[in-house]
């Protein structure tokens, strides 16, 4: 069962890798854009992970992993940070070649990103002394206020959108590691570091955190996207341009 964590990392990763070479898609293309997105928040969320795992907030089955660890992370955890997010933008950038007039409506866009504001800052403030919950929804908080209300960038409602779709495969996945459908969780938390609450095995606090970690990536591929073909960003794409 040592590569139980590995197979989960590299099956999120296999079919859109293969597909990024698709003729419709093309995503090769954009790799110029994406790798620097992945890597600079993904050095930010490793650090974060070695300190929360140094703490004992969350930790690893070595029944699960290859017993390969860098620093206190398994090897495996740190693909995590490139399998998952690769597999996310990939989605991002598929659904909106294909469907490139796909979007929400404004009000709506206001009014999800107003919720999440208002409920993450709550939350963020009832669970102050829960590491794991304060620090996730406070940065999460804070993030879509940035891409929604200080920058107003066009591409939020596309984002919306795709990390909607992705929940589906999102509850697969964390389902696996934390414990759906196998006899250990693969990630275990420290219950009086987390809320408490759970969507099967999954805290709660793990959908802010893929909705901040995806985000932040979206926000850096469509950074770097647009600074070297404007015409070819998602945003501009459905305003005709």
């Amino acid at each position: 069962m040592w590569y139980t964590y590995l197979t989960i990392d590299l099956a999120s990763i296999a079919v859109p890798f293969i597909f990024s070479f698709h003729p419709k898609l093309r995503f090769y293309r954009h790799w110029g854009a994406l790798w620097p997105a992945l890597f600079i928040p993904g050095l930010f969320f490793i650090c974060w992970d070695c300190f929360f795992t140094a703490k004992g907030v969350w930790g690893f089955n070595p029944k699960y992993v290859s017993g390969v660890y860098l620093v206190n992370l398994p090897l495996e955890e740190i693909l995590f940070f490139l399998c998952i997010p690769y597999a996310c933008l990939f989605s991002y950038h598929s659904i909106f070649t294909l469907w490139p007039k796909l979007h929400l409506p404004h009000i709506l866009t206001k009014l999800i990103s107003w919720g999440l504001i208002a409920a993450g800052l709550c939350a963020a403030y009832v669970y102050s002394d829960k590491s794991y919950t304060f620090l996730t929804l406070l940065l999460m908080s804070l993030f879509v206020f940035g891409i929604t209300i200080l920058f107003k960038n066009q591409w939020v409602d596309r984002f919306y959108i795709c990390y909607g779709l992705m929940l589906l495969p999102f509850l697969v996945v964390n389902g696996l590691l934390t414990g759906s459908w196998i006899q250990e969780p693969v990630v275990w938390y420290n219950a009086a570091e987390i809320a408490g609450p759970r969507l099967m095995t999954i805290p709660l606090e793990d959908i802010a955190y893929g909705l901040l970690l995806i985000g932040v990536e979206v926000a850096l591929y469509e950074y770097f996207l647009s600074g070297k073909r404007p015409s070819l960003t998602y945003s501009a794409l459905s305003e005709g341009r």
